[in-house]
C-alpha cells in the first residue's frame, strides 16, 4: 500500500503540482487548503507525512505545525514546510515550531523526493 502524504497550501498550482509529484512517484496524495483543515485532515486521514506552506488563510503552516505537535495523535507525524520565505532564519524557526524541514519554492522534484524519502 501506498504511504499517504498530506499536501497543505492555499495555491491550487501548487497543490496541483506537489500532487503530481508525488503521485508519479508512487505515494496517496491528500490535500488541504489552510492550516486548519490540514490539522482536520491530519487528525482523520493519519498521513505519514505533511507538506506544510507557511502563509495561508485562516490558520497559517507554523500555527498548524504547533498544533499539530500538541497532539498525542498527529506529534510523530513528519511535517516538512514548503515555502517561498527560506532564508536561515526561516529554516531555524520552522524547525522551532516542530518541522522537521524546510523546502524552498519553486520545488525541485527531486529535493522534494529526498526528503520524502528521507522522512516518510
Amino acid at each position: 500500500m501506498a504511504k499517504r502524504i498530506l499536501i497543505v497550501d492555499d495555491s491550487p498550482a501548487e497543490l496541483a503540482n506537489l500532487r503530481t509529484l508525488l503521485t508519479d512517484a508512487g505515494y496517496d496524495t491528500v490535500t488541504a487548503s489552510n492550516g486548519r483543515e490540514g490539522v482536520s485532515k491530519a487528525l482523520s486521514e493519519k498521513p505519514a507525512m505533511i507538506l506544510m506552506d507557511i502563509v495561508m488563510p485562516e490558520m497559517d503552516g507554523y500555527e498548524a505545525c504547533r498544533q499539530l505537535r500538541s497532539s498525542d495523535d498527529t506529534k510523530l507525524i513528519p511535517v516538512i514546510i514548503i515555502s517561498s520565505k527560506c532564508q536561515k532564519a526561516d529554516h531555524l524557526w520552522a524547525k522551532m515550531q516542530g518541522a522537521r524541514a524546510l523546502i524552498g519554492k519553486p520545488v525541485k522534484a527531486d529535493e522534494l523526493l529526498a526528503m520524502v524519502t528521507a522522512y516518510a
